[in-house]
């Protein structure tokens, strides 16, 4: 028998007994469908927390961690392989000022090397890097901290913040006395560029950014105006150190990573996060997909009767077969392909519904949560549901596996039929 003829056979029996067929194959599609939504959701959330983590901070960045870092050594790690930069930012330590048309601000401020920031990604919203000691990068939320504190405000109203353009004035820099009639020296700065704002609202970026070469001078006007300090008592810090290292490509951030603890550094990267996720997430997509995996095989007990009511029905149709020379590896093949139409039908129709109900549950469930909560309008960030090609494939397989794993033993007990017995079956 050829391969079309063993196509129109399985057919026509098909066709013989459609509406429980039909059956068969709404409970493998109910089955799959249920197994690929289900885990769908795991994939969702998955996506939706990494997404997160990946937008909160540069994916190449390694942040490291040392009670000694100098600039040798972050001078010796821009000379690994991959790395891209080594942005090593000295973050001012004693109380500072800025003062800019009547407008004042306590400082939080770095010194950097803006040639190194360059390099990195430092992105800038307006202006340019500076070329010249005296000219810095402000932070996108600088002029909010300007107030006119001079001004008269009625009880309860908050002080004026500065409202101009920052690019292209110069703000002036003094540290707070610390020794009595001292007066600090004033470092007049020019502001060239203002950093692009950070991608999440609730983040704040206040920070002046300094060239590094401004250090020396500055750290020798903080010691004019600051008390000799006692016997035997360390002075505090001008800075503290901040070392980020910035590799080329992602791929390589692991190989980096591990290369700056084996030299004895405390490190973060994103990619030990994205890690650790994906640990925990490829344990949860597991476990959905074998409970999913369960409603498959309570429809394969459809798929077992269906297949053991068509062998107990064709036993003639068998006997005949047996008698015209029809061996039992082409009898056992017919019947489990059968049962495989049935499963391939079922996954099929199952993929599409499953996709169905996935773009219906992005669509509508954010509306019914953000109207739960009350926040209309809001943009929950959350993806509900998430079909990677993988996941079909593994439904697919999981169910056609499973589809002719039922037909298999009707399928063997359809070669076993007694030639003599099956003729003198009635129909």
């Amino acid at each position: 028998m050829s391969f079309k003829d063993q196509i129109a056979f399985v057919r026509q029996h098909i066709r013989r007994n459609r509406l429980r067929v039909f059956m068969t194959v709404l409970a493998a599609t109910m089955g799959t469908a249920f197994l690929i939504v289900l885990a769908s959701v795991g994939f969702g959330l998955h996506k939706t927390i990494k997404d997160e983590v990946l937008s909160n901070q540069m994916v190449t960045q390694v942040e490291v961690y040392s009670e000694e870092l100098t600039d040798a050594k972050t001078d010796a790690m821009k000379k690994m392989d991959h790395v891209k930069a080594v942005v090593h930012r000295k973050q001012l330590a004693p109380t500072a000022f800025a003062e800019l048309d009547g407008y004042t601000a306590g400082l939080n401020a770095y010194f950097t090397d803006f040639g190194e920031e360059a390099t990195s990604g430092f992105k800038l919203a307006e202006g340019r890097f500076p070329e010249k000691p005296g000219e810095v990068v402000v932070g996108s939320g600088f002029a909010e901290q300007l107030i006119d504190e001079k001004a008269t405000v009625k009880e309860g109203e908050e002080l004026p913040t500065y409202k101009e353009a920052l690019l292209g004035k110069t703000v002036t820099f003094k540290f707070e006395p610390l020794k009595e009639g001292a007066v600090s020296e004033e470092w007049p700065l020019k502001i060239v560029g203002i950093k692009e704002a950070p991608g999440k609202d609730w983040a704040f970026d206040g920070y002046l950014y300094m060239d590094d070469r401004l250090m020396p001078e500055m750290e020798k006007g903080l010691a004019a105006v600051s008390p000799e300090p006692e016997e035997g008592v360390e002075p505090d810090g001008f800075t503290y150190p901040q070392v980020n290292v910035y590799v080329d490509k992602l791929e390589n951030v692991k190989s980096v990573t591990g290369a700056l603890k084996d030299d004895g550094y405390s490190v973060y990267s994103v990619s030990e996060e994205i890690e650790q996720l994906d640990v925990f997430f490829l344990a949860l997509k597991a476990g959905l997909v074998f409970v999913g995996t369960i409603a498959i095989l309570i429809a394969s007990i459809g798929i077992f009767n269906t297949m053991t009511m068509a062998v107990t029905e064709r036993t003639r149709e068998i006997g005949v077969m047996k008698a015209l020379g029809a061996g039992p590896k082409l009898i056992q093949r017919l019947f489990i392909m059968e049962s495989a139409w049935i499963g391939i039908v079922g996954t099929v129709i199952a993929v599409l519904i499953s996709y169905g109900v996935s773009m219906v549950a992005n669509a509508v469930l954010p509306v019914i949560v953000t109207a739960a909560l009350g926040e209309d309008g809001a943009d929950l960030g959350v993806t509900f549901s998430v079909i990677p090609w993988q996941l079909v494939l593994i439904a697919s397989a999981i169910s056609l596996g499973v589809a002719m794993i039922s037909g298999w033993r009707p399928a063997r007990k359809a070669t076993k039929t007694d030639v003599i017995g099956a003729l003198r079956h009635e129909l």
